[in-house]
């Protein structure tokens, strides 16, 4: 009370305004880092999360070379004119593996957290070679330069890289990095094990022009997992540990 008193004393003191500045930034940056210390996660385990697959990777690698994230967010906020237009609210689970995210700050185009599935792969093929023969109201390039082979050379380096940053890829993920980049871009290819490794995966050959891998392969293929990881039907948070 004594100091509510005296309150006219410190706001025309400049030593003691500057005193009681500090210890208040002291305070509430106290209140809140330190209950940071008590739990050892901050983000809550969610069923379903998991790496993405070599070929998604690559797939999101060439998302982000194209400067896709500079249209499209992919972070669905709370509110529910969002929600009932894109979907169950983003959660943080969804982007602990993305090295960095791609929640994006503009929407020029639709959010894409939850594209995976609504549309079919030849949807997704030629909205990328031209977006107008889909979206006639599009304002987006066209990319039919993805056609091209992918060259994928350095994916097992980039699993490796991100394994040092956290993302659980395992030695088996690793050693099969470059078959299950093939196996999920192959028609008829034998996917037992990539499926294992990872579930929901999008398999089959996207690019029907080559039967080469393609750049638009990848892309789609990464597309395509963007919000199946979880059953947002039957999905509950583990508690934090």
């Amino acid at each position: 009370m004594s100091i509510l008193k005296h309150h006219a004393k410190i706001e025309t003191n400049v030593i003691l305004l500057m005193v009681g500045i500090l210890l208040t930034v002291i305070i509430g940056g106290l209140v809140e880092v330190l209950p940071l210390f008590t739990i050892t996660e901050t983000i809550e385990k969610v069923d379903g999360i998991r790496p993405y697959s070599p070929l998604e990777q690559v797939g999101r690698d060439i998302y982000v070379r194209e400067g896709c994230y500079l249209c499209h967010s992919q972070m669905i906020r709370p509110f529910r004119d969002e929600v009932e237009r894109y979907g169950h609210y983003s959660l943080a689970a969804e982007s602990m593996y993305d090295h960095p995210f791609q929640w994006g700050s503009k929407r020029t185009g639709p959010d894409l957290a939850r594209i995976g599935g609504k549309y079919t792969n030849d949807w997704h093929v030629r909205h990328l070679n031209n977006p107008r023969d889909v979206v006639p109201e599009s304002i987006m390039p066209g990319y039919k330069f993805l056609h091209r082979p992918l060259v994928a050379d350095d994916v097992v380096a980039k699993m490796k890289t991100l394994r040092v940053v956290g993302v659980p890829y395992t030695d088996d993920d690793i050693a099969n990095a470059k078959a299950d980049l093939v196996a999920q871009a192959t028609d008829g290819a034998n996917t037992d094990a990539l499926l294992q490794r990872y579930p929901k995966a999008s398999v089959g050959k996207k690019d029907k022009t080559s039967e080469q891998v393609t750049e638009m392969d990848a892309l789609v293929a990464y597309l395509q997992v963007l919000g199946t990881m979880v059953d947002f039907s039957t999905m509950k948070p583990e508690a934090i540990r």
